[in-house]
Parts: C-alpha cells; sequence; structure tokens
C-alpha cells in the first residue's frame, strides 16, 4: 500500500488548533523561543527551566546573563571549571559565555534536505523508524482531545534531538512539504502526532545492525556502577572492556543513610530480558511524576521497569542520581548498548522479551564500588 498522500495545509492549520485548543485551559510553562537555530556544528539546548551565564567556568563569579529551557546557542566546546556544590566539573563554552555542562544537551542541526515522501523499500506498507536530527521540533496532535498527562499538563509537546518515533504515514501538504505522522509502538497513551518530515533522519536496518556479533553470548557482560561519584558502565568482551560510558543512576538515601528502594537502581546480577527501539514511559505520583515520549533504545534489565536508556532532559552524567532507578545514559551510549547485546531486535518488531535467567541474554551486573 502506497502511504503517500496529500494533505491540504489547511486540515493541518485544523489539526494543530484542535491540538492547541485543548491545552488552552492550562497556561504554557514552555514558551517557543526561537524559530530558528544557529548555524554552528555542534549546539547546546537547555534542558532545566533557567541556567546562569558565566564570563569565567566558575559559578563563584557573578552570573553575566540567563538562558531559558529550549535556548538553543552554539557549543564551542567544553572546559574543566568550578562548582564546588556539585560533581560534575565540566563547563561549556558558548558565544554568550560558560554554562555548567548538566544544564545543556549537546545538539546538533542536521534537517534532511530531502524527507521521505512514501516507505522506503525495506519498510513495505509497515512503517519506520526515525530520529529527531534537530535541536528540537514542535508536533501537531493528530487525534485530539490529549491523553498524555504530558498535554493535559498545558505543556507544548516537543520532540528533541535523537528521539526516536515510528511513522506510520507519509504526507504532503500543497506545497510538496513532507510531513511525517508519528506514533508510538509501546506505552502510549494513544496520541498521535504530525511533524515535518526534513527534522527527521531515516532509520535504516543497517543502522541497528548487531554489533559483535560473533562474540559468544556467555563472553559478554555489563557492568554497571553506581557509587555515588563514581558511576559507570562498562561492556565486557571476555576480560576486555570494549566500551565504556558515565551514567546516572538511582540510589537515593534518607537523612539516615536509608536507601529509599522506590529510586534505587537495583544491585545484583541480572539479565537483558526486554528490549525496544522506542517506549513511552510515565510514571509516579500525579503533578511529581514524568511523562516521557519517544525514550530511545531501552534496554530493561531488572524489575519494576529498570532499563538502560538514552536520556535528553539532562545532561548530568557520571555521579549525581538523577533517575528513578533506570540508568540514564547519553542517546549514543544507549544505541551502543542495544545494539551490543542480545537479544537482538528486528526492525519492524514491537519488542523482544526474554526471561532470565536465559543463555540467550546478556548478563548485568550492578555493583557499587
Amino acid at each position: 500500500m502506497d502511504k503517500k498522500s496529500l494533505i491540504n495545509r489547511r486540515e493541518f492549520l485544523k489539526l494543530g488548533a484542535l491540538g492547541a485548543g485543548a491545552l488552552a485551559l492550562a497556561p504554557r510553562r514552555r514558551p517557543v523561543l526561537q524559530t530558528g537555530f544557529p548555524d554552528a556544528e555542534r549546539l547546546a539546548r537547555v534542558v532545566v527551566g533557567a541556567t546562569d551565564v558565566y564570563a569565567r567556568p566558575n559559578i563563584n563569579t557573578s552570573p553575566t546573563g540567563i538562558l531559558y529551557e529550549d535556548q538553543v546557542v552554539p557549543f564551542l566546546r567544553e572546559v574543566v571549571g568550578t562548582n564546588p556544590f556539585r560533581f560534575v566539573q565540566r563547563f561549556v563554552e558558548t558565544p554568550e559565555g560558560y554554562i555548567w555542562s548538566p544544564n545543556v544537551q549537546m545538539t546538533r542541526n542536521r534537517p534532511d534536505p530531502a524527507p521521505m515522501t512514501r516507505f522506503p523499500d525495506f519498510a513495505d506498507s509497515q512503517g519506520f523508524w526515525a530520529e529527531v536530527s534537530v535541536p528540537y521540533v514542535d508536533l501537531v496532535l493528530a487525534n485530539p482531545p490529549v491523553r498524555s498527562p504530558a498535554f493535559r499538563s498545558g505543556v507544548l509537546q516537543r520532540l528533541y534531538y535523537q528521539q526516536v518515533m515510528w511513522v506510520d504515514e507519509v504526507s504532503l501538504d500543497e506545497e510538496d512539504r513532507a510531513w511525517y505522522r508519528l506514533n508510538e509502538r509501546s506505552g502510549s497513551y494513544g496520541d498521535i502526532f504530525w511533524a515535518p518530515g526534513e527534522a527527521f533522519r531515516l532509520i535504516t536496518p543497517e543502522d541497528i545492525t548487531p554489533i559483535s556479533p560473533d562474540v559468544p553470548v556467555a563472553q559478554k557482560k555489563i557492568v554497571i556502577n553506581i557509587a555515588e561519584d563514581v558511576q559507570t558502565l562498562s561492556c565486557f568482551e571476555g576480560n576486555d572492556e570494549v566500551y565504556f560510558c558515565r551514567i546516572s543512576a538511582g540510589r537515593r538515601a534518607d537523612e539516615e543513610g536509608n536507601t529509599q528502594e522506590k529510586s534505587a537502581t537495583p544491585m545484583g546480577t541480572f539479565g537483558t530480558s526486554w528490549k525496544l527501539h522506542s517506549i513511552h514511559m510515565s510514571g509516579g505520583a500525579s503533578g511529581v511524576g514524568w511523562d516521557l515520549i519517544g525514550v530511545a533504545w531501552p534496554t530493561f534489565f531488572a524489575t519494576p521497569g529498570i532499563a538502560i536508556h538514552s536520556t535528553f532532559w539532562h545532561a548530568n552524567f557520571g555521579g549525581e542520581y538523577m533517575s528513578r532507578g533506570c540508568v540514564n545514559v547519553l542517546a549514543e551510549d544507549a544505541k551502543f548498548i542495544w545494539r551490543w547485546s542480545t537479544p537482538m531486535v528486528p526492525y519492524h518488531a514491537i519488542e523482544v522479551r526474554e526471561n532470565w535467567p536465559s543463555d540467550n541474554l546478556t548478563r548485568v551486573e550492578v555493583i557499587e564500588f
């Protein structure tokens, strides 16, 4: 079935108006701050409500400015600085000044000059995976009323750099601009979106081919260290460390030093028992919970719902506990782990599950040292 179709721009605007109308009763907490992105190879997007900017990489100096959530500025370089109250001592240099690095996501602006106007040959009639290739893209709700708590809170829904979504329809407007209809294949509340195709990069089957498939499963092991100030993840093939990254786990303690189990990353030996290309993650109590669409490359290894997954809402890796139990990593780290570990996930599969223990799963050891 050919998924190329023609949609009138007025119909898109109508969809957008319906979506906006559903949000009108609640104030928008995230304003649209800019319509274009700076011309630079690397960009920094602010991931917190507001962040101070300093003339030098030292928070003991007086701020010279402030940037707000989702503002995007050129990322010149990362340097070592001074923040005596936090573990990470890295700052990002921008034309505006220096920003404490966990407050920004390093992104790129690489729009697709020729987005898909119909499904690629390998997709047949099923659809294809796509990854956001710009700092962020605003979405149009295709099927109001809203269902997700993220929408009901009144926040303008966006996708951010390297998030992954399923495209189940491609349409052209009157100006021959391609639009992708985006769906979530796991965890969705039922919301469907439209977004301009140039904001995405097509993910092909070759992009997700397994890494080191000839290495016996028994020789692969993931070691996760959740010690405070030293949070890391290593992939081993036998005794050889083949991959290393910084992480942010969840292991909080109260004033008496007792771990809050609901926020802790469990320690022990597990297996990579559930893998998906992308998932909608939500949980927590009303008003203080989380609701995140398009979380890319999740590799679940423990219950309840503990996964290694990409993170776009903070960049505080290596020493501080930021999660509710999962292992937060950069998107490129999550994708390597996903491709390297077993079981493999076919391109069009929604998920692959298998019970641990199993000889077909990659062993995961969560330790503290």
